[in-house]
This record gives C-alpha cells, structure tokens and sequence, in this order.
C-alpha cells in the first residue's frame, strides 16, 4: 500500500504542487483582502491540490507511449510498469470528482465554472501534438489557479478585477517562460517524434530568448499588481526578489548547456510562488490593501 502511494504521488509530483497553489491562495487573499474564511481557505487547496494532480495524471497518462520512447522519460511510473493505465485513469476521474464537488460546495459560480476549468486542464495535454503553442495553452491553465480563488471567496465576478487579472497575467507569463526553458531538454526529440514545441520549431537559442522576454512581462505585471491593489514596499521587496531568482534561472540555462535546468525549473521556480504569496500575505498584515475594491 505504502509503495503504491508513493508511486502516485511521484507520477504527479505531488510536492510541486508548490507552483500553482501559492498563487492560489494569493488569488483568495486578493479577493479577500486578507485572510479568507477558513473553510473557504481549506475548499481552495482541495481544488488545487485535485485539479492539479487530475491534470499530471492525465498528462502522464496520455504520454504513455511517447515517455516509453524518450530516454529522459522512460522511467516514468507508467511506461516502467510501476502503474497501470487503468490505476491512473481511476485515479484522475476520482481527482475530477473531488474538484467538481468542492467547487460546488465553495459556491454555485465556482460549481459551474469547474467542467470547463477542467477542460483545459485536461485539454492541455494533447497540444503539443499539434502545436508549438503548447507552452502558452500551459500558462493559460495555471493562470485559472489565482482566478478561481477569487471566484470561490466572491462568488462573483464584481469589483475590481484588475489586481487578479494582472496576477493571473503574471503567473500565465511566468509558467510559459519556464516551460520554455523546460523544453529545450527535449527538443531534438521531439522532432524526430513529430511533437511540437517552441524549441523543436524554432531552436534553443529563440526559446530562451522568448522565455527571457516573457519573464520581464511576469515582473511588470507583478509590479502592476502592487499598484493596483494598494500593495506596499513588503510585496515589492517580494516582486524584486523574484526578479532576482528569474535571472539567475536564466544565467544557469545556456544553449550549449542544458544540464542546470532541473534547477532552473523545479528549485528555482518553487521559490517564486512562495516568496510572492509569504509578501503578500506580510503586506497585507502590516500595512492592509488599499485597492483591491
């Protein structure tokens, strides 16, 4: 039993989960202008955690046959036998109907809103079999993270939305920049197995110049965000320290040296979202929001 957990939780990399949830609970801070309601807090990491992990197991369930081809991937749960299909695929629909229920049970505008949430979540996966765009359409689906927190505190779309667009903005850019980054391991890969991807299409070189380009629009966007929502010097120092970690990812990652991104992608981009949600959670105790309507 114990092995088996493991297994699970290695197959969606449950301890990342760290990417998309602080930005989460940053959307419900926002939306709350300050600590939510804790059953409502506790239903916004139920959804996280659920939608995040049906989405990486059915990635990983999808790309079966393609991970048992690439040698970075052949070891994967799947295609090492260590799980079935049928285990991950029963997996994946009890982490939907989690995600749908809590949603309900958050409010009706959030119950209605989590099948087609889960649409893209799940639709994510196929991209890559088609287009390059596969890294945008990414970004799109964490991007729902902050968005959803705010309807499942408001129930609403009212006030002001322009702190929250601005976040989820930001998190869209900064997932498509470091998925770029995460690409380039397998972008001739890809291109003998017909995937696509910014990489395999356009080259290395372009797809870190691009990520550099979309991480300067992650830090505009979080500096918009503390203006808007009457943020003070605290979630600054938070934006500018997440500045500071965007570039050094993008000095450890070069095109003829691929062997730091690892670091570059899990380490490196962990910390963001937990410097970014403790900031906003430290402004807002001390000095209080002053324009998140």
């Amino acid at each position: 039993m114990s092995a088996s957990i493991r297994e699970y939780l290695s197959l969606v990399k449950f301890s990342h989960s760290i990417f998309a949830l602080p930005f989460a609970l940053q959307g419900a801070w926002l939306a709350a202008g300050g600590l939510p309601a804790l059953d409502i807090l506790a239903w916004v990491v139920v959804c996280a955690v659920a939608a995040r992990t049906a989405a990486m197991g059915f990635n990983r369930l999808i790309d079966r046959e393609i991970d048992a081809r690439n040698p970075r991937t052949a070891s994967r749960e799947i295609p090492a036998g260590k799980l079935s299909p049928k285990q991950v695929g029963l997996m994946i629909a009890g982490s939907c109907g989690i995600f749908v229920a809590a949603a309900f049970a958050l409010n009706p505008l959030a119950g209605a809103l989590s099948v087609p949430v889960l649409a893209v979540l799940l639709g994510y996966s196929y991209f890559k079999r088609f287009s390059a765009a596969a890294h945008l359409v990414l970004g799109v689906a964490l991007a729902l993270a902050p968005l959803g927190a705010w309807i499942a505190v408001r129930g609403t779309f009212e006030g002001d939305l322009r702190p929250i667009l601005l976040l989820a903005f930001a998190v869209f850019t900064w997932v498509a920049g470091f998925d770029l980054i995460y690409a380039c391991q397998d972008a001739d890969f890809d291109r003998r197995a017909g995937l696509h991807s910014i990489p395999a299409r356009f080259g290395v070189p372009f797809a870190l110049r691009f990520s550099s380009a979309l991480h300067v629009a992650t830090v505009a966007a979080l500096f918009a965000v503390m203006a808007t929502a009457g943020l003070s010097w605290i979630y600054g120092a938070a934006v500018v320290l997440t500045a500071a970690l965007l570039l050094f990812e993008h000095s450890i990652v070069r095109p003829d040296d691929l062997s730091r991104v690892d670091m570059a992608f899990f380490t490196l981009n962990g910390w963001v979202g937990v410097a970014l949600f403790v900031g906003l959670v430290l402004d807002v105790a001390v000095i209080g929001m002053g324009g998140a309507g």
